[in-house]
């Protein structure tokens, strides 16, 4: 009598677990979490040359994106195409973010292993006075 292995169904994803601002901390990645654009500032956008070799310049633009929930708000810092999707007013979907930290502060991003998308607009409010970026962290070396 022979006995026959079954595999797990491929595509079978974990359910993502939707994070709130006030838990980020230094350091870490993998957040997913709903938030509104507060406000969106370009500060960089300049010409490239494209890695391929042709002669098309490719264009940077990094956006500083004030994002939050009903626990506190974080710098996003957007990148290229997301810069046309983080308008004020809209709430978006960040998934796979990651903790960069910025002159001691944390800014939140999204490489090329992450997603932005905007949704339906959400019912909370935007508590502003929790700006987890205004806080300055100081890198420690711990002596073995």
């Amino acid at each position: 009598m022979a006995t026959e292995a079954v595999a797990a169904p491929r595509g079978n994803l974990r359910k993502p677990v939707f994070e709130k601002v006030d838990e980020l901390q230094p350091g870490t990645a993998g957040h997913t979490m709903v938030v509104k654009v507060v406000s969106s500032k370009l500060v960089l956008q300049r010409a490239r040359p494209n890695p391929t070799g042709n002669a098309n310049l490719r264009q940077v633009r990094i956006a500083e994106c004030l994002v939050g929930d009903d626990t506190g708000v974080i710098i996003f810092t957007a990148r290229n195409e997301q810069v046309d999707i983080m308008k004020e007013g809209l709430t978006v979907i960040i998934r796979n973010a990651k903790i960069d930290m910025y002159k001691g502060t944390m800014r939140l991003a999204v490489d090329k292993w992450g997603r932005v998308e905007v949704t339906e607009p959400a019912s909370f409010t935007v508590k502003e006075d929790n700006n987890l970026s205004a806080v300055e962290y100081e890198l420690v070396s711990v002596a073995e």
